[in-house]
């Protein structure tokens, strides 16, 4: 499952990064931009996480990363600015995906 939700999460961080590129204009490009690479970033991680069977790792970048690239999505679209306050949410995930990723590769 977590495969599944990895390729559609860099799917649409594509998509999000391009329109961030071409189809929008000001903070809403730049929300849709930094989400796409976020987002692209921690699809890939969460692949390897998978790998590497650190699966605890692969749900943390694939929840982390559709909470932070979500709530700027969301933010870039129009919707109330106090979404940014839970972006960090997804950060502290991603952030905590990582640490897990660490000790299991040390764990060997």
């Amino acid at each position: 499952m977590i495969v599944v939700l990895a390729a559609l999460s860099g799917a649409l961080a594509v998509a999000a990064g391009a329109l961030g590129a071409h189809g929008a204009e000001g903070k809403a490009a730049e929300w849709l931009r930094t989400g796409g690479q976020y987002q692209l970033a921690h699809a890939l991680a969460a692949l390897l996480a998978v790998q590497l069977r650190a699966v605890g790792a692969g749900w943390l970048f694939v929840i982390g990363g559709a909470i932070f690239a979500g709530t700027l999505y969301l933010m870039a679209f129009g919707l109330p600015r106090w979404l940014g306050a839970i972006t960090p949410i997804g950060g502290a995930l991603l952030i905590a995906g990582w640490l897990w990723l660490a000790w299991s590769a040390a764990r060997g």
